[in-house]
């Protein structure tokens, strides 16, 4: 596939590496910031150009007469739609993505469409990290929850307890302990290394554990693996930017929350449009502050400002000051793994929550989800299966006479309203969601061949 990518943020060069590594794909990037370029040009296998990627003639030098995609991700909602603008008039782009992160954009309805501003898809980081962030507070003893088919299915990533229930036994086992519920461990992850859930695999302290589970089983689930916590009551949210606006906006209906904002006007702004929560002017990284504001009766501290080592900085202090979990948005993917290892709970990379989102529109075959697992290394992705038994390779087969990649397996399928959790006598029908765990992203490719319908369907 023909890639053109404007931007070469962090984003963008998240999204450029991903793709890069993927041999059917021809990539390139263009961006104003020459260095940026050259770096990216020394470490991947792709095409750079340097300047403003909406102005006609770059497009044309990046290729775009003959690009199946473009992908504007710049931080400029205003370049990235006149770009899209572009492709499709000039260049008749078949397929356009573009970052939207202004609210005022996102509110208008049939503002992108044919007949205005021609984005065929519409990613909003914020928006997206937004939703990831009350997911975990929802789940406060999950890594990481992730929703398939609208929501009905989640995939969970726990870590096993010492003398948890099911830690020393059998994944066999799991339906003595969890009666009645109907669960999949989609993949474990020991000391870094992936390891085959087999019936006879037993579960060990500190094992990274994925499941997956209709929505109103994962509490039931997770109980098993490990403690569950309190309900969470109280949050405390540094940043009151557009990732922690739209967190407060939405906690405040179920939770008591307050926010710490640095710059006087934003936070004028919040007291003003925030019903229940409580706004304080300030420094987050301010122990006074903290102290003064009970961080310590806090069950959940969230840094959601732009600046890494301000949400590091303060999360530590939350946390050595007594704040029960504490959350850091992240941006430099080296941070990431660093931080976890220390006192902060959970380090969230908004790019590889966004990065999904954009996967879910290049993958080939009828893709509708894709959620990067544990830094980028697994992939899942919701599938659709379409055809019959003549043109497809997984419609009215078994699972276990689907031929599939290594490190991959299949943990539930939605079919209609019902989520049937994958056993391997379970046949695939036609308009099933297949929900798929890869362990190898480099087998990404034949998993796309198995859900591409054979000519013979059309």
């Amino acid at each position: 596939m023909n890639i053109i990518i404007l931007g070469a943020g962090q984003v963008g060069s998240t999204v450029a590496t991903e793709l890069a590594r993927e041999e059917s794909n021809e990539i390139t990037v263009i961006d104003v910031d020459q260095e940026i370029l050259s770096e990216l040009q020394e470490r991947l296998d792709l095409r750079t150009i340097c300047g403003n990627g909406s102005y006609p003639n770059m497009l044309e030098n990046a290729g775009a007469d003959d690009a199946d995609m473009l992908i504007a991700l710049t931080n400029s909602d205003e370049i990235n739609m006149i770009a899209c603008q572009i492709a499709s008039s000039i260049f008749h782009t078949p397929t356009k993505i573009a970052r939207i992160r202004s609210p005022e954009y996102l509110r208008k309805p049939g503002l992108f469409s044919a007949e205005s501003i021609p984005v065929d898809y519409m990613i909003s980081p914020e928006s997206l990290v937004t939703e990831y962030i009350h997911h975990l507070i929802e789940h406060p003893s999950a890594l990481q929850v992730l929703d398939f088919a609208g929501g009905r299915v989640q995939l969970v990533a726990v870590k096993a307890y010492h003398d948890g229930p099911l830690v020393g036994h059998a994944l066999k086992t799991m339906r003595q302990h969890v009666p009645g519920v109907e669960m999949r461990v989609a993949a474990i992850f020991r000391d870094g290394e992936s390891i085959k859930p087999s019936a006879e695999c037993v579960v060990e302290a500190d094992d990274e554990v994925f499941f997956l589970a209709a929505r109103k089983h994962i509490a039931t689930v997770i109980s098993e693996l490990r403690k569950l916590v309190k309900p969470i009551k109280r949050v405390m949210l540094a940043g009151g930017g557009n990732i922690g606006g739209q967190l407060s906006g939405m906690l405040e209906r179920h939770y008591q929350v307050k926010v710490i904002e640095a710059f006087p006007p934003r936070a004028r702004y919040l007291s003003g449009v925030l019903n229940s929560s409580i706004v304080l002017l300030g420094d987050a990284a301010n122990p006074d502050l903290l102290v003064e504001e009970n961080i310590e009766s806090m069950d959940v501290f969230c840094a959601l400002t732009n600046d890494d080592e301000a949400n590091i900085l303060s999360s530590m202090l939350a946390k050595r000051l007594g704040a029960k979990k504490v959350m850091s948005l992240i941006n430099r993917p080296a941070y990431v793994d660093l931080v976890e290892s220390g006192l902060i709970d959970i380090a969230i990379s908004p790019h590889q929550v966004t990065i999904g989102a954009l996967l879910a529109h290049i993958r080939r075959g009828d893709v509708v989800a894709v959620h990067a697992l544990r830094r980028g290394s697994a992939e899942a992705i919701e599938a659709i299966a379409h055809g019959d038994k003549t043109s497809s390779k997984v419609v009215g087969r078994s699972i276990e006479q689907i031929k599939l990649p290594p490190g991959t397996t299949i943990g539930a399928i939605v079919r209609s309203e019902q989520v049937i959790i994958a056993h391997h006598d379970t046949v695939i029908e036609t308009e099933d969601h297949v929900i798929l765990f890869l362990t190898d992203k480099r087998k990404i490719r034949d998993v796309e061949k198995l859900f591409q319908v054979g000519i013979t369907y059309f």
